[in-house]
C-alpha cells in the first residue's frame, strides 16, 4: 500500500490551546499528527469521522480536499477555531 501523507490541501490555520497554540495544517501527515496528539477529545462524531477521512485521503479512496472538509467540521465541533491560510 502506498500510503501518501505529503499529500497537500488548501492549508488552515488552528488556534489551539497548549504550546504552540497556533498551527498550519497543510499536508494530510500534518492533520494526522494533529488528529492523533493534539486535539482536545477523541470522541466526538465529526472527531471520529475525519480520523477515518484521513485514513482514507492517505490511502487515495478519497481527496485531500475531501479530508479537508471533514477536518474542518471535527474543529468547528471542537471549538477550535479553523482559518484559511493567505500567502503574502
Amino acid at each position: 500500500m502506498n500510503w501518501n501523507t505529503s499529500s497537500t490541501f488548501t492549508p488552515v490555520g488552528l488556534a489551539l490551546g497548549g504550546q504552540p497554540a497556533r498551527k498550519v495544517v497543510r499536508t494530510l501527515g500534518d492533520a494526522a499528527y494533529i488528529l492523533i496528539k493534539d486535539w482536545p477529545s477523541d470522541d466526538s462524531e465529526e472527531y471520529v469521522s475525519a480520523v477515518k477521512a484521513c485514513v482514507d485521503a492517505i490511502s487515495g479512496q478519497i481527496a485531500p480536499e475531501q479530508f479537508r472538509e471533514a477536518f474542518l467540521r471535527a474543529a468547528d465541533e471542537a471549538g477550535i477555531a479553523a482559518l484559511p491560510v493567505i500567502h503574502g
